[in-house]
């Protein structure tokens, strides 16, 4: 949807469950913080959102006696403008107060005092009535949820994913945890856990949950993590936990090179992490020892086993029979490449129109000359596919976007295959209007740019990543230029206003379209491979996911990932692995052999034998890169300028700080 943020403090929190031999700080907050909600406000709101909103949530321990009878309770007090409510609970009367009725609360005797600051930001997507988070039901739950439901919990094009989550959330039981078998004692018949409800969700999704009945906050991302989350744990310098899509730059130590030895000495740098995929609670209690309130964190199973399955990528079929790849190479068998091109197109569909949000945005100047989705466009084979398979599912009064980034003006490899594959596209489909927006970009003069687009890759710092994410935040801003033909082929200045961008990632690792791959192959043959792309599959989420999704959603676009739809990585898993791949055969055929034959399925044979080529490469980025920061790409090659980390090299900062 947008982003969503939480900073926790007053809280013990007990991580050992997570991380053996663990030792809780104490939760008095720091002298001094790098963070505050207000510096993630201002990173949420970069990206546009319709709306964003907070809520404050005050727990505080009582201990009353009453009849000679000591009774403890838990005290919920709601912020920011609610109404009071009054309900009654199993461990005493919550309450849900204004911020200033709060303050008058403070007169009771506390104990300990704990304080969880939502942050909800909406780039409103689905449904057609305005949504603002975070969501507050009468029950006193709260939730804010960044992420978009595509099947497993039934959704009209009327309905907005999150009031739908909601209402599924505010009907689950108060007990922790169920596994997969079992059903837990204190649940009523019918009742269903948090992470039940979780699980059964396809589509990308992060999510943070108060659940009031039990005093638990619930956590986490799905589970190839297609949506960041990024987690503070506490630690003796912070005791807070911190949630955030997005790391932002610190208020207090501004991300230049100017103070990098003191954010260094601060943290800063090593202040962030991916917060692995899953789900996770902090149950909130009060520790009979010393008064204080305490919140124990568990990780919890996913309770779908086709969510388990898919996350152990185990394929049925890796090692070819003899005379079972020759009949491969003979002819395409027909029935997994149609296969394959049922789901590819029923996850675009699903990713593009099965809403109603096109109504709401384009209302005032219709659908002509109206781009509502975009597709991060090189030209190449992955991209070709989604542009295609965009075409079929969209109406054709809509045209279409295709972004395409170069840092080398008309020679970057990426421009060339971009106006090509445009021809391609123009020949299978004549009647849509496509759009190629062509974005350049001069790197020795993107030093502001860039020392954003490095808060917006945190906690990833390697050339590479920056390369990556800068490239991405340029294409996903959209501003550049078209031709328009119909004016003498006259180049005009263009941005797209489509708030949803098709992107390829997932294509390469489930395909084998890295040239690694042919390494490993060549080594130990195809069960190497086989182990390779399982670990890649298994490491995306905090290799690639969470950075791209930052640099896009940071323009106020929202990267959808079909390659990645839960169905399709259950289709390809499906097939043998040498109908994906051979990798005996030369690039541009034998390398993801099945999206090239659904490419000629698609009519798009010119894309179907192009090489695969890294956005980094294509647009020509990391050449600039290193001849800027290593004086040439001989050198930067020398010292495997990809891996290197910016902060810890002496190439980089000096050239930010004389700019």
């Amino acid at each position: 949807m947008c982003g969503i943020a939480l900073i926790v403090s007053g809280i013990r929190i007990d991580l050992s469950n997570l991380i053996p031999e663990y030792v809780s700080p104490h939760s008095q907050p720091p002298e001094q913080v790098l963070f505050h909600i207000d510096d993630i406000k201002v990173a949420l709101h970069r990206r546009g959102p319709d709306n964003i909103g907070s809520k404050n949530v005050f727990i505080s321990f009582k201990q009353s006696f009453a009849v000679g009878v000591e009774q403890d309770m838990l005290l919920v007090e709601l912020g920011e403008g609610e109404a009071s409510h009054h309900f009654r609970t199993s461990s005493g009367y919550l309450l849900l107060e204004s911020e200033a009725s709060s303050r008058r609360a403070n007169g009771f005797n506390h104990e300990s005092f704990g304080q969880l600051h939502f942050v909800g930001a909406t780039l409103q997507l689905r449904g057609t009535k305005p949504v603002v988070q975070p969501l507050v039901d009468l029950s006193g739950n709260i939730l804010v949820y960044n992420g978009e439901i595509f099947g497993g919990i039934y959704i009209s094009r009327d309905s907005n994913d999150s009031e739908l989550l909601m209402q599924y959330l505010g009907q689950c039981c108060s007990c922790i945890s169920h596994d997969q078998n079992s059903k837990h004692h204190s649940c009523k018949e019918g009742e269903t856990s948090v992470p039940q409800v979780l699980s059964r969700i396809k589509g990308p999704w992060a999510l943070i949950y108060w659940q009031n009945s039990s005093k638990t906050l619930w956590f986490g991302r799905d589970a190839f993590g297609r949506r960041s989350l990024l987690v503070h744990w506490p630690t003796p310098q912070d005791s807070r936990l911190l949630l955030a899509s997005v790391s932002p730059l610190s208020s207090e130590f501004e991300s230049s090179v100017a103070d990098f030895e003191e954010s260094k000495a601060m943290g800063q740098l090593n202040f962030w992490e991916e917060l692995p995929c899953g789900i996770y609670s902090i149950s909130i209690s009060c520790s009979r020892i010393d008064g204080c309130l305490v919140g124990e964190l568990k990780k919890h199973n996913w309770t779908d086993s086709s969510v388990e399955e898919l996350i152990h990528w185990e394929r049925a079929s890796v090692q070819p029979e003899a005379g079972e790849l020759s009949m491969s190479r003979e002819k395409a068998p027909l029935e997994p490449l149609h296969k394959v091109l049922t789901a590819l197109r029923e996850a675009v569909m699903r990713r593009t129109v099965l809403s109603r949000i096109y109504e709401t945005v384009s209302l005032g100047h219709g659908h002509k000359g109206y781009a509502p989705v975009a597709v991060l466009f090189s030209g190449g084979l992955d991209s070709m596919i989604l542009s295609a398979l965009l075409h079929q599912c969209l109406d054709p009064e809509y045209e279409i976007d295709l972004l395409n980034v170069s840092f080398d003006g008309l020679s970057a490899p990426d421009r060339i295959s971009a106006r090509a594959g445009l021809k391609e596209l123009q020949k299978i489909a004549p009647s849509r209007r496509w759009k190629l927006v062509e974005i350049d970009a001069d790197l020795m003069k993107l030093t502001s740019e860039m020392k954003h687009v490095l808060s917006l890759i945190s906690p990833s710092k390697t050339y590479m990543d920056l390369n990556i994410g800068l490239a991405l935040w340029l294409a996903a801003g959209g501003e550049g230029w078209i031709y328009e033909w119909s004016l003498s082929g006259q180049q005009i200045k263009y941005k797209s206003e489509a708030r949803i961008l098709l992107v390829g990632s997932g294509a390469d690792e489930q395909c084998a379209g890295y040239g690694r791959y042919k390494t490993k192959f060549r080594n130990g043959s195809w069960l190497a491979l086989h182990e390779e792309m399982k670990l890649d599959m298994q490491r995306i989420w905090k290799r690639n996911l969470g950075r791209d999704d930052r640099c896009i959603a940071d323009n106020g676009k929202e990267a959808r990932f079909p390659f990645l739809d839960e169905d399709v990585i259950r289709t390809l898993l499906d097939i043998p692995l040498w109908e994906i791949a051979d990798l005996n055969q030369p690039n541009g055929i034998g390398d993801k052999k099945i999206l090239r034959e659904v490419a000629q399925l698609l009519g798009l044979s010119g894309a179907a034998v192009l090489p695969k080529r890294a956005i980094q490469f294509g647009t020509r980025i990391a050449r600039e890169s290193n001849r800027k920061n290593f004086g040439s790409n001989r050198a930067a090659n020398q010292a495997s300028a990809g891996s290197v980390d910016i902060y810890g090299s002496s190439n980089f900062l000096p050239k930010l700080h004389e700019s």
